[in-house]
């Protein structure tokens, strides 16, 4: 795993020594992401520059360099992922006579792509990764990145001078750009608390979206193109679905996912993964484990608040399956030790507050490994969500009645705070009480008067119901959510919201959380259920392989259930959080009254503080929990605070 970043002047007059001098700035401000190795090659006359940091995983030797040029002199690659079927393309490219010289994957990529082609390399190709390529023949630039998503690359034209990195402080360093805020990708922030691709908080710089491959040829406009369509693949499902029986289809994810996990096993270095308890996680352990010959290394966290503590049930299933666990308990110290270094490794505004106990695991596992496996992608993928089944169960409960009876309703069950809503509940046994009750009936009462499944959607997702109330006269940065296709796509309303979680939240917000998590303490991690032949089977399963008595991931359960014993994992859904409502109206209270004071919001120039002053005043009271909306204007405030050139 590593980081990439470049330059590309098309007037060709940027002097040799400052071009190198560019790009290796870039690089070592993605020093992070790759401890073990650098460079930088360039070719002034074509005004090109590719820079690279490596972390050693596969072929440790100094024959894994980066940048690499293939055999023939042509072509130039940074590369940042890992290609997990290496060896079956070696093989391939060996029997055409082609050479392979040293044991990285970067070197068959390479190889791979001199001989076939970026676009039908990328078709042989099981993995995760983002990547630049230069042919010096035709000088043209090619950026590709992963079907999914799971690795980074921003890029951004201005004039005759492209930019690309694997995160933002790549292009910060360089300079020469305008770094003008885009206002409507910030409104876009407050509502997802992760800025949507392909926009990023600059104007000018994009995300490179999933399943995309960018060329900038001698024309210098770049020219985008779907490789890999993930609402194809949805489509296809609804139209064409699995018609066999539940078995038949139990076996093939199963073969499947041990085959995923399996290639996910190759490193030289050692190697482990996350373990929370939950079943995605456990599903993974479970399966690197039947294929294991030693004890899986797994690690987990806790929290002495037991309702966000998972490390008990991540233990018994550590236990059960005899892997070498180590668990720490955070405390609260801890943790807040790590709120003012979220800026620096999120580059632009993210308030996912599941990067704090991600960051805290990765810190953990990086002290005894360099490679993790991940559950991540599991809800996604095999429909775990509660929210795919709130929407429905709503829907046919109360959609008959008349909207203003509805708003009512509404207005009802808002009126008691999520304190109350716990402690009513509280009466019951432990193990039947969901976790933040009163914070899923504030939720759930949230959607009640939506216009149709769409608008259920965007509300479930909307840290701020109305985030123009921040920025008034700003037009939000809008994508999929809102232009209606989805329903074209996947008729079914679970299946469109899975479609809509995969399209955007997966790769926004779940995956970017993990990979700056991860790659802040050079820990490569990697996600065996975003294997994109697991992901493309999944779409043609029939709901009712994935829905058994209104909860998800039926499938991926009874799987799990031949490694591990049901008692071990039945309990009612835990997110990967913090006690983050307590922790602002206890010790974040001094640090988030200074990002919050009045004064300071209206000094910013771009956000109103009328609405945010109320949404403090509302959670210090005890209310109403607030927690998410302010903490995107808490991430965005200490974002601005850290990057202050963007102030």
């Amino acid at each position: 795993m590593c980081g990439v970043a470049g330059i590309l002047d098309r007037t060709g007059s940027t002097p040799a020594d400052v071009l190198e001098r560019r790009a290796d700035a870039m690089q070592r401000a993605l020093a992070h992401r790759g401890p073990d190795d650098h460079g930088v090659w360039s070719d002034p006359a074509a005004g090109v520059a590719l820079a690279h940091r490596r972390l050693a995983i596969i072929d440790l030797a100094p024959s894994g360099h980066q940048p690499m040029v293939s055999a023939d002199g042509r072509f130039v690659i940074a590369y940042n992922g890992e290609i997990y079927n290496f060896q079956a393309i070696t093989a391939e490219l060996k029997a055409a006579g082609r050479a392979i010289v040293g044991g990285s994957d970067t070197a068959v990529l390479l190889e791979a792509c001199a001989f076939w082609g970026v676009e039908r390399t990328l078709g042989k190709c099981i993995g995760m990764f983002a990547f630049a390529l230069w042919d010096r023949a035709t000088r043209t630039l090619t950026l590709a990145r992963d079907r999914l998503g799971i690795k980074p690359m921003f890029w951004g034209r201005f004039g005759e001078l492209f930019l690309f990195g694997s995160e933002l402080k790549a292009l910060w360093v360089h300079g020469g750009w305008p770094e003008e805020i885009d206002q409507g990708a910030l409104l876009a922030y407050f509502r997802h608390a992760y800025v949507p691709a392909p926009y990023s908080i600059f104007k000018g710089v994009h995300k490179l979206e999933p399943g995309h491959i960018l060329t900038v040829g001698p024309s210098g406009e770049p020219v985008s193109r779907q490789y890999w369509d993930l609402r194809g693949f949805a489509r296809a499902g609804a139209t064409d679905p699995f018609t066999g029986s539940y078995e038949e289809a139990r076996e093939q994810v199963e073969a499947l996912l041990l085959d995923a996990v399996g290639q996910r096993l190759v490193a030289d270095v050692p190697l482990g993964a996350f373990l929370s308890g939950g079943v995605d996680s456990s599903a993974v352990v479970a399966l690197m484990q039947a294929q294991s010959d030693r004890p899986v290394r797994s690690f987990s966290i806790g929290f002495h608040e037991q309702a966000y503590n998972e490390a008990t049930h991540a233990k018994a299933v550590a236990a059960h399956l005899g892997t070498d666990h180590t668990e720490l308990y955070v405390t609260p110290g801890q943790a807040l030790d790590t709120v003012p270094e979220l800026p620096r490794w999120y580059d632009e505004p993210f308030a996912d507050s599941s990067q704090i106990p991600t960051l805290l695991l990765s810190q953990l596992t990086r002290d005894h490994v360099t490679v993790s496996l991940s559950g991540d992608g599991g809800d996604e993928v095999f429909a775990g969500y509660n929210r795919y089944f709130w929407a429905e169960r709503i829907q046919r409960a109360v959609g008959w009645m008349p909207r203003p009876v509805r708003t009512a309703l509404r207005a009802a069950l808002t009126a008691v705070p999520p304190g109350g809503w716990d402690a009513l509940y509280g009466v019951l046994p432990r193990r039947l009480m969901p976790p933040q009750v009163g914070d899923k009936v504030h939720k759930m009462a949230a959607i009640l008067d939506a216009a149709d499944m769409d608008d259920i959607y965007r509300r479930l997702v909307s840290q701020w119901a109305a985030p123009e109330s921040l920025m008034p006269g700003v037009a939000e940065a809008r994508g999929v959510l809102w232009n209606g296709t989805l329903a074209t796509d996947r008729p079914d309303d679970m299946g469109r919201m899975q479609l809509a979680d995969m399209a955007t939240y997966l790769p926004d917000d779940i995956l970017t959380k993990v990979d700056r998590a991860s790659m802040a303490v050079a820990l490569e991690a990697r996600v065996p259920l975003l294997d994109h032949r697991v992901v493309e089977f999944a779409w043609r399963l029939p709901r009712a392989f994935m829905v058994r008595n209104g909860q998800g991931k039926a499938i991926l359960r009874d799987i799990l259930y031949k490694y591990v014993p049901r008692e071990l994992i039945e309990r009612p859904k835990m997110g990967f959080g913090v006690p983050l409502d307590a922790w602002l109206r206890g010790p974040l209270r001094e640090w988030a009254e200074d990002l919050l004071d009045e004064r300071r919001l209206r000094d910013g120039g771009l956000l109103d503080p009328a609405p945010i002053r109320k949404a403090w005043r509302d959670h210090l009271s005890g209310t109403v929990n607030r927690q998410y909306a302010l903490w995107t204007v808490l991430m965005f405030e200490s974002w601005r605070a850290h990057w202050g050139r963007a102030a």
